[in-house]
């Protein structure tokens, strides 16, 4: 027994092909100097056709250098991490820390209230003491139907949670289940008439739970008769809208009433329903207000030492999580060092070969590079926390800070009482002249502040932990829009901007408090929005001088082609093989590589813009939520991976002015090299390079072009938008060629 408590509750082991990686990146560095070289010496004289759109690309090739060393601090080195469940049971089955869950939802048409419902049954059910877990559903859309469906769910959890006990399922959503066990069809599961009964009966019950909410919704009202049997609709009568309301404090199921059993007859967790109050003069923050007002309500109701925080649409996808986040929080060794555990964020309705990209490089290799270094980023969700460094806590080697189980009885107080004293918590100003939202809680005035949450736990001595199981921890919703896609990446470009320019840049604010590599990681997600230049300068300026018959590259007979053939082959070749090893499609890495390019030349540069204008006090930065659902028709075409336009955006005219011109430069490139009399091997020679960015560009946007001129769908490109995206295509080439 003794030398069993020495063995680690995790290991550490390091990726593999480490050495050919490195041989790799070293050769393509010395390659990117050697085209930094040849940019500095063959520049054209002064008055030369070409000198300054030569040294636009100079000064994009100096970016896209830059950018590859930092992206090496994520590859240099990557670990994996691995944990043992059965050694944490065996020594802390008993002492096992009390967890409390936050669930936030914000809109109720954007995240319907059956889809967070599902995600609050699914951590309801984790294989974990239920007297020991607490459920808090943060609802900052304030709204009735949201807490009639959390009424529906917790008499639906009685049955639930005994069955994915009892038969030992995964994923523990009820929705996710269902789709799984039709689509696999689990006929061995049911061979068991017994199970096959069970089967059968919780499926009906979750249809009339779904029924019940549905037809809430659909009607727009709460029944009369439903309001009489639950005190607690009462507290809308002081409602006026989302903006302008009371707290809203309900615990619906308290864990200390010996009547909050199951259908087994087995404890329930804890289960609270919060809307916190709102006023229109006061700024609420957003999700970082909502969080910080959970962790105040959470310690005056349950207190768990542990915290889980998930967005609405991320159901848990593995029952285990919770265990294997502890075996890192609690190993003897080096768990007292570890502020937070996050597992990756994932997406199960992802298409086959990814046509809106993902996070899939991020997860898989990023990641793990930034692991290396103790220090992954915050991202918002699937994230365990240590109570007490959420809270501002510093790290201290002598003030341990233990996860073991207290069993402290609070006093004897009523669940209406209980309720009405943690109301304050939640008031609109309670925060007013107190450190939370600066030193305490989750950090406000930024859209990423989970990043600089995480960033200033870790610059007060603190490690955290990546954590990707074999079976994903949490599984959300990825957009299904190329619109909802560009958004997306959009608020993360600006967020990750607006923390390089802050006082939270990480190579200041970090400085002395973390390493060298792990700024550098921070570094390739701050800067993500500063891309946009050199990628617009290089998907545009080389095609336009093709008009002039300008190379700006060396000829194909010169040796100083070979750096750039070798950096161009090197790099897509490893990124190629590095997607696929990670478990991705060869067509779903070309679909990665356009929404690259359309990130880098749409979001990031609307990224960049509105991050300029926010510090020049023109702006303020705004939270926004992404639809979790669509309409059957663009649900249709996202499984048939059709690329979902569908209505007008100033990001459609960028990408789509990009991409006609491009092909009208390749066009008139093509009729010039047929009349010129140097002949076509010749302009081959010198014009090589430049061409062939060029057709690339035009067969990364197929789509685009189909969206403009060949499809009849709902999703394809509006009138308007090809007009406006000819029109300025058009009089830039015309500008480019007959008066620059």
């Amino acid at each position: 027994m003794g030398e069993e408590r020495q063995l680690p509750l995790f290991e550490t082991t390091k990726a593999k092909g480490e050495v050919l990686y490195r041989f790799s990146a070293v050769s393509v560095s010395v390659g990117v100097c050697l085209i930094w070289f040849y940019r500095v010496t063959h520049i054209p004289k002064a008055g030369e056709d070409g000198r300054f759109g030569w040294m636009l690309l100079f000064i994009a090739e100096l970016w896209f250098g830059f950018y590859w060393f930092l992206t090496q601090a994520l590859r240099w080195r990557r670990i994996y991490r691995h944990t043992f469940k059965d050694r944490l049971s065996d020594r802390y089955e008993n002492e096992l820390p009390g967890v409390d869950i936050f669930v936030c939802t914000a809109d109720p048409i954007l995240e319907p209230p059956l889809m967070v419902m599902n995600t609050v049954l699914s951590v309801m059910a984790y294989d974990y003491p239920p007297e020991k877990l607490s459920v808090y559903l943060s609802d900052d859309g304030c709204s009735e139907f949201t807490y009639y469906a959390f009424l529906e769910a917790a008499e639906f959890a009685k049955h639930w949670i005994p069955y994915c006990k009892k038969h030992g399922i995964e994923p523990r959503s009820p929705a996710a289940y269902f789709v799984s066990a039709a689509s696999e069809a689990v006929d061995d599961q049911r061979q068991n008439q017994k199970q096959a009964g069970d089967f059968a009966l919780i499926k009906k019950l979750y249809e009339n739970m779904a029924s019940k909410i549905d037809n809430a919704v659909k009607l727009g009202r709460i029944s009369e008769e439903v309001k009489s049997k639950h005190e607690g609709f009462s507290q809308w009568d002081s409602y006026s809208s989302k903006r302008d309301h009371d707290t809203i404090l309900r615990i619906v199921i308290d864990g200390r009433d010996p009547n909050a059993r199951d259908v087994e007859g087995c404890y329930l967790p804890t289960l609270v329903y919060l809307a916190r109050e709102k006023r229109p003069q006061i700024h609420h923050n957003f999700k970082a207000g909502s969080m910080n007002a959970l962790i105040r309500v959470s310690s005056n109701i349950s207190n768990g030492k542990l915290l889980l925080n998930v967005d609405c649409d991320m159901y848990s996808n593995n029952s285990k999580a919770i265990r294997d986040a502890l075996c890192f929080l609690m190993d003897e060794e080096q768990g007292h060092e570890f502020a937070y555990v996050q597992f990756p964020q994932n997406f199960d309705n992802l298409t086959k070969n990814e046509l809106y990209a993902s996070l899939l490089v991020i997860n898989e290799v990023e990641s793990h590079g930034l692991d290396t270094y103790w220090g992954t980023v915050y991202i918002g969700t699937g994230c365990f926390h240590r109570r007490k460094t959420l809270c501002g806590e510093k790290f201290s080697k002598e003030n341990k800070s233990e996860m073991k189980w207290e069993d402290k009885k609070r006093e004897d107080i009523s669940t209406p009482e209980l309720e009405q004293c943690s109301k304050g918590l939640a008031s609109c100003t309670f925060e007013e002249n107190t450190q939370w939202g600066k030193e305490m809680g989750v950090k406000y005035g930024c859209p990423v502040e989970d990043v600089i949450t995480g960033l200033s736990i870790q610059c007060r001595g603190w490690k955290s932990v990546n954590c990707n199981p074999t079976r994903k921890a949490f599984l959300g919703l990825a957009p299904t829009t190329l619109l909802q896609t560009l958004v997306m990446y959009k608020r993360w470009g600006e967020g990750n901007l607006q923390i390089a320019l802050s006082r939270y840049n990480v190579v200041c604010y970090g400085h002395g408090k973390i390493s060298f590599g792990h700024q550098l990681g921070y570094l390739r997600f701050n800067l993500w929005a500063a891309n946009c230049w050199a990628t617009l300068i290089y998907s545009t300026l080389p095609s336009l001088y093709l008009l002039k018959g300008t190379s700006l590259f060396p000829q194909i007979s010169s040796r100083w082609f070979i750096p750039f053939a070798y950096v161009i082959t090197a790099k897509y070749i490893g990124s190629f093989v590095e997607y696929l090893s990670c478990g991705g499609t060869s067509l779903g890495w070309w679909n990665d590589q356009r929404i690259w390019l359309y990130q880098r030349t749409s979001s990031y540069l609307f990224a960049f813009i509105d991050t300029i204008v926010h510090y020049l006090g023109y702006n303020h930065s705004a939270f926004v939520i992404t639809a979790k659902v669509a309409d059957e028709d663009v649900s249709e075409r996202y499984e048939k991976e059709i690329m979902e336009f569908g209505r007008s955006s100033p990001m459609f005219t960028v990408l789509a002015t990009l991409a006609l011109l491009n092909v009208y430069c390749f066009a008139w490139f093509v009729k010039e090299t047929f009349t010129v009399t140097k002949g076509i091997a010749e302009v081959y020679k010198t014009m090589f390079l430049q061409s062939l960015l060029c057709m690339v560009l035009i067969v990364i946007n197929l789509p685009l072009y189909e969206a403009l001129y060949l499809r009849k769908d709902k999703g394809k490109l509006p009138s308007s938008v090809a007009f406006k995206s000819m029109a300025f295509a058009g009089l830039a080439c015309f500008c480019f060629k007959f008066l620059y």
